[in-house]
């Protein structure tokens, strides 16, 4: 076993006990306590992850993708940041989440960014709210031009 692959092993290890992540399957997780989560289906939520990724140098902090239904994506953000703030439109602040694990078996829910092997990181409410607004809120052409689809 060389460098790299010991490396990614002891991340896979460290990763895995967080403990609000499951061994395998899902599990259907109360928000508020180890993170909060907003969910936006289809096509915003994707642009929006995308989005996320870009303006944090490929670090958002976990979000999950949903394959089936309105193709949503699930950003976890930090314990109560969620509420007393205006979403714009589209964006669905949740009571519960079901979170995947991070190997197996996961179907429709998966990992489009895993949380951080030093850390659960979380989504910066902030810049995600900001973000948001300007790409759902009241000037969708001024946010147009800032992110393409990823091919």
């Amino acid at each position: 076993m060389g460098f790299s692959d010991a490396r990614h092993m002891n991340q896979q290890a460290h990763v895995t006990e967080i403990e609000w992540l499951p061994a395998a399957g899902h599990q259907l997780r109360k928000t508020g306590v180890h993170f909060d989560a907003v969910r936006v289906r289809g096509r915003d939520g994707r642009r929006l992850a995308h989005a996320m990724a870009m303006l944090t140098g490929g670090q958002p902090g976990p979000i999950i993708a949903e394959a089936n239904n309105g193709k949503a994506m699930y950003f976890l953000l930090k314990p109560g940041s969620t509420s007393h703030r205006s979403w714009p439109a589209g964006v669905e602040r949740l009571d519960y989440v079901l979170i995947p694990a991070l190997y197996g078996a996961t179907w429709p829910l998966s990992w489009w960014w895993r949380p951080a092997p030093d850390g659960p990181r979380l989504v910066h409410t902030l810049l995600l709210l900001s973000t948001a607004r300007a790409f759902l809120g009241s000037t969708p052409r001024v946010a147009e031009g800032m992110v393409t689809e990823a091919p």
